[in-house]
């Protein structure tokens, strides 16, 4: 079974791959993308995008910001603007210990009854 942890380690996501992590659409994806200007995901050659763990942290402090605190869009894209390095860095904390928590897990599973 692969955990958390070890997707952590993948360079590059799909966008169906995101959608699945973060439990949401694909096309939700592609409008916060027309709607945030800060988001600039990498295409290949077919025009498929593709997610660095950095676009990752941006969209799920998006989907912080909208879904869970429930702010409006305009509200959101300003204090995107304004405190985005806050917000990652409390968002890529946030990953670091849910990586932490997946690899303990998987040392505790590993360890003999």
């Amino acid at each position: 079974m692969e955990t958390t942890y070890e997707k952590s380690t993948k360079l590059y996501y799909t966008i169906g791959e995101v959608a699945d992590m973060m439990n949401v659409t694909t096309s939700l994806i592609r409008f916060w993308e027309s709607e945030f200007d800060m988001l600039h995901f990498q295409k290949n050659k077919k025009g498929d995008r593709r997610f660095t763990q950095e676009d990752i942290v941006d969209l799920k402090a998006i989907y912080h910001l909208v879904k869970e605190k429930g702010y409006k869009l305009e509200a959101a894209k300003e204090i995107m603007r304004q405190r985005s390095k806050e917000v990652k860095q409390k968002m890529e904390t946030l990953q670091s210990l849910y990586r932490l928590k997946d690899f303990l897990q998987m040392l505790k599973n590993e360890l003999p009854l």
